[in-house]
């Protein structure tokens, strides 16, 4: 097995497949730090190249975004790995084009799987640009309702996107 190739029970995939998705979730995080002025594109880049780098060691379980405005959550999205993906339809980037709110900030939560042990995280810790720390935040939307989603897919690799408004 060459260090480029990933295997699940029943699909594979390549670290260039991991790549081409995570290229269209930096795509939306760049356009919704663009649309609601609250993240620099570096460092929605930054909070990509996260992504990518835990993805890439498979780490990563989900990304979840949210729109706050004075405490309250107005927008949400979420990309959940998957790494079984090759049924799905792969979708383009956008439809996340945000309101600017008053009072508004991005929180940024990622989840990741169980091979992210202690040891992982200091391995992986020189390679990450944002300094992560635990977050006990509810990110389960329930104020907001479904608003669709798309999926971005690569061979066997995808991202699930779920999107939630109020």
């Amino acid at each position: 097995m060459s260090m480029t190739q990933v295997r699940s029970a029943s699909a594979t995939y390549t670290y260039v497949d991991i790549e081409n998705v995570v290229r269209r979730v930096n795509a939306d995080l760049v356009m919704i730090a663009d649309s609601t002025g609250c993240w620099t594109p570096e460092e929605a880049r930054n909070y990509a190249h996260d992504v990518e780098v835990l993805a890439k060691a498979g780490y990563l379980k989900w990304v979840d975004v949210t729109l706050i405005s004075n405490g309250v959550e107005i927008k949400a999205v979420r990309f959940e790995v998957d790494t079984d993906a090759g049924s799905l339809s792969t979708s383009r980037p956008g439809g996340v084009l945000w309101p600017k709110v008053a009072g508004a900030k991005l929180r940024i939560v990622l989840s990741y799987t169980d091979d992210y042990t202690s040891a992982a995280r200091e391995a992986t810790k020189g390679k990450l640009k944002i300094g992560w720390v635990t977050c006990y935040d509810d990110t389960s939307h329930a104020a907001l309702s479904s608003s669709g989603g798309r999926n971005y897919v690569s061979n066997a690799y995808g991202m699930q996107r779920k999107d939630w408004a109020s």
